[in-house]
């Protein structure tokens, strides 16, 4: 509502706990103990990471930050940020089959299993075929570039297995989502 105040007091609540419980999964998943850890420990750790970010970008000004990024980034940063990790949350969400991350596959039968065009659905047939995106990050305690592809499945429709570790690779992929979610949502932080 116009000149309503934000964070409102049910905001407040929501976002104290969503924040703290992501940043606590933040440092457990980039700490290099992490990476050491069982397939399934961390499988679930990561896991509850999407889906805590993907409840906070419900909190309505993050879908300005989205709309900054569309403006002054390439669009496919916003299409990441948003579209891809909220993919990766529903199938982690919707497919509860899987306990680690190279293992999780899908394919259309399975996500459309019962009703055909729902969200993992739409993301992928809009982005078939679309190939690689490559991306680099810094680490700034390790003082090291980290270089990473995302893989748009390339035929969706055949019906074939598609694993996430073939989308985006596990310790790199998640290490560089994590981190570009806190980004994200450290823009709504006055002292992050």
């Amino acid at each position: 509502m116009p000149g309503e105040s934000r964070p409102n007091e049910a905001e407040r609540e929501f976002l104290i706990l969503a924040y703290n419980r992501f940043y606590d999964l933040y440092d457990e998943i980039k700490s290099e103990s992490f990476w050491e850890k069982d397939a399934w420990y961390r499988f679930y750790k990561i896991r509850d990471a999407f889906l805590v970010y993907a409840e906070i970008l419900h909190y309505p000004p993050m879908q300005w930050v989205f709309e900054k990024i569309e403006k002054t980034r390439p669009p496919i940063e916003a299409e990441i940020g948003r579209g891809l990790f909220k993919l990766i949350r529903n199938i982690m969400a919707h497919m509860p089959f899987f306990e680690a991350w190279n293992d999780t596959w899908i394919s259309k039968n399975l996500v459309n299993w019962y009703k055909d065009g729902q969200a993992i659905d739409k993301f992928l047939k809009e982005h078939e075929g679309k190939g690689e995106i490559k991306f680099r990050y810094w680490i700034p305690d390790k003082k090291k570039m980290v270089y990473l592809s995302i893989h748009f499945p390339a035929d969706y429709a055949s019906n074939k297995k598609i694993f996430l570790k073939d989308i985006l690779e596990e310790k790199e992929g998640v290490s560089f989502a994590v981190s570009y979610m806190r980004n994200i949502i450290d823009t709504q932080v006055e002292k992050p």
